[in-house]
């Protein structure tokens, strides 16, 4: 295994590696995207054929669809990422703020930029459910626009499809993540190695990051925090990733007073 910067670094340890056969996990929402999907292009271009690709993307809209249609949810609003609206803009967005009537703001990663996220959306939230202004902000406009970036969009449609998708700690959400159009298949790394298909994640019966997720429980109130479950000791995603919820309460929480 070896940590790359970028999928074009796997595409050349296949060319310099003919005899061995390089899978790259293409992972994340749909910031990444684009270049994994330039990857499996420049792949077929240039006829590498020990080289294939371990999807596993998400997407924005279906996550959001499916806390909202939780019975238990309790998410009042979303601040939405910057980095996947540069790619993907803010207009899917829209139809899920009528339809929830929840507030969305497009929010960039500075802490000045969290807190303006913020701002707006607890403002839209004080003019109570049925303002008109409730709906969706860009307050991330240096790097956001509501179309997006449409080549890149055009790249992720031309590679990828819409699926259904297993999300950790939540269970299958329908229609939320890509996978290879058929035209691609050879370089699908679940089809080229059909034994990929039978993995199953197990789930901590420890970790309630799903709880997490949707808002039911904070991180605190698991009981293998801190504990069996630390950033260096992962059990679910919301303490895997720097930004999860888990990890945000284990760094920082002992500045809540």
């Amino acid at each position: 295994m070896r940590i790359v910067y970028s999928p074009l670094d796997a595409l050349k340890i296949s060319r310099d590696n003919p005899d061995k056969t390089v899978i790259f996990f293409a992972i994340g929402f749909e910031t990444t995207a684009p270049a994994n999907a330039m990857a499996v292009l420049q792949a077929k271009a240039q006829n590498i054929q020990n080289f294939a690709v371990l999807v596993s993307h998400v997407t924005v809209p279906a996550a959001i669809t499916a806390l909202m249609e939780s019975p238990d949810v309790r998410v009042d609003g979303f601040l939405a990422a910057g980095h996947v609206c540069t790619v993907m803009g803010y207009w899917e967005y829209e139809p899920l703020a009528e339809r929830y009537n929840i507030p969305i703001v497009v929010t960039g990663f500075e802490p000045v930029d969290i807190l303006h996220g913020i701002l707006a959306c607890v403002r839209m939230l004080e003019k109570g459910p049925r303002c008109a202004s409730r709906g969706v902000q860009n307050a991330y406009a240096r790097s956001v626009t509501r179309d997006g970036n449409k080549p890149a969009q055009a790249v992720i449609n031309q590679v990828f499809e819409i699926c259904d998708h297993a999300w950790r700690g939540i269970g299958i959400i329908p229609q939320s993540g890509y996978r290879l159009r058929q035209k691609f298949a050879f370089y699908d790394a679940e089809k080229r190695f059909p034994e990929l298909q039978s993995i199953e994640t197990k789930e901590s019966p420890l970790c309630i990051s799903g709880q997490v997720l949707l808002g039911v429980k904070r991180p605190n109130e698991c009981p293998a925090f801190g504990m069996e479950c630390t950033p260096q000791t992962p059990l679910g995603a919301t303490m895997v990733s720097a930004e999860g919820a888990c990890a945000a309460y284990y760094h920082y929480g002992r500045y809540n007073k």
